[in-house]
This record gives C-alpha cells, structure tokens and sequence, in this order.
C-alpha cells in the first residue's frame, strides 16, 4: 500500500465517501484540494467501455479548452521552403526541416506540440521512437500534419490551449483541463468543451455504456468520482 504524507490525508478527507459530484462541485473541491507549493494542474480521467484491443474503437480527438491550459506551448514546426516563413510569422517557437530533426535524433524534445506538413512526414516519421512515447508526433487525425496554407491556424490553435485526447491501453482516457489557481468557471468551461468532444468521438461499435467512470484530480492532490450521468450531458453553451 503506497504511504500517503498528512498534506494528502488531509485534502483526501475533504472528499465525502460514496458521493458522486456534480461537475460544478467536483471544480470547486479540486481547487481546495490542490494544496501543493506549485500550481497543480487539474485534471480528468475517464474510464470508457470502448475495448483498445480493436482499432475501430479507438477513441481519439483534439479540444481547443476556451481558456488554455494555463502555461506557455512552444510549438516545434517540421517543415521546408516557403512554409517556414509562414510559420515563424505565425509564432511558432521552433522552425525547420533536417537540422531540427537532426536536432531532435540527438535527443532535444524541448517543446509541448509538434505540427508537420505532409512533405516532411518521411522524414519526421523517423521520430518515432523519440516523439512517440512523449506524445508528440504530428499525425493528421490530431490536426498537427497539415498543408503549408494551414500552418499559421494550427500554430494558433496550439499556443491557445489545443489538446489531445486518446484513449490508452486500459481503456482510460486522461486529459488536463487547466490549473487550479483558473477560477472555477473557467475550469468548468475547459471540463465542458473536453467531455463534449469526447463524447461526440464515440466509435459506433463500442456497444453499451460509453462512459463509465469519471473523476478530477490535481497533481498532488486525490481523486474526485463525478456523476457520470451529469458529466456527460456537458454542452458548450
């Protein structure tokens, strides 16, 4: 049994046993729970009765959290020729073709998001093994391999908060919302347009409950059991 610290036993006591929170409220308790000396991030965790076994239901999708996710994204943009003006126009932190990629075989990832254009994908695929495991591989499903004329929007959708979302191979979906030091609307607008995604991206042969679980947690802090029923009938206004 994993030995928790007083900090942990006392946020963990705040979470009342065998209750299933409203969305607003299980906001509300994550922030007073997050008691680190750092800005935790809060996050959700959803347990699916999709099977990861079987590619036709894999869950995946990307949300842009109305109110970002609280940090700075630096965007790495693997590309060639006139696209790498668009991009260093756009914003992008870091811009290239075979030197950064060069630079990334040698074991510098020092970004949040990667985005490629479909000519460079030969090549990036070669990542991989690096990309891969960090979550960070560009792939057109996730809107991060795009064409050249596309570049400047997916940079900007990256630096507003755009994330990933994807099923894993316990058929659990994990995702962060925001920090606890967003004020509780703000978390529950970033909780709201996540979850709707997520449910809009349910596969058609996953049969029975999609969702069957879902909770909040701060970094540091316990977790929250949401009423699934609730949870998922989150609509962006």
């Amino acid at each position: 049994m994993v030995k928790r610290g007083t900090r942990y036993a006392t946020a963990q006591a705040l979470v009342v046993e065998d209750r299933e929170y409203e969305p607003r409220d299980a906001v509300a308790l994550a922030k007073q729970t997050a008691t680190a000396k750092f800005d935790e991030t809060v996050e959700l965790h959803m347990k699916t009765g999709a099977d990861p076994r079987h590619s036709e239901q894999m869950v995946r999708g990307v949300t842009v959290l109305p109110h970002g996710v609280g940090k700075q994204v630096r965007v790495a943009v693997f590309t060639q020729g006139e696209a790498v003006s668009a991009a260093e126009k756009a914003g992008a932190d870091f811009v290239g073709g075979d030197d950064l990629i060069q630079k990334v075989q040698g074991g510098w990832v020092d970004f949040d998001v990667s985005i490629a254009t479909p000519d460079m994908m030969g090549k990036v695929g070669k990542l991989g093994p690096i990309l891969g495991r960090r979550g960070l591989m560009p792939n057109p499903r996730a809107g991060t391999v795009v064409q050249p004329a596309a570049i400047a929007g997916a940079i900007d959708e990256a630096k507003k908060g755009r994330i990933e979302f994807r099923l894993d191979r316990t058929a659990l979906i994990h995702v962060p919302i925001g920090k606890a030091s967003f004020e509780d609307q703000q978390l529950l607008d970033n909780l709201t347009a996540v979850v709707e995604n997520i449910v809009r991206a349910r596969p058609s042969s996953i049969k029975g409950q999609y969702i069957r679980s879902a909770y909040l947690s701060t970094t540091m802090g316990p977790s929250i059991p949401m009423n699934v029923a609730s949870t998922v009938e989150l609509k962006v206004e």
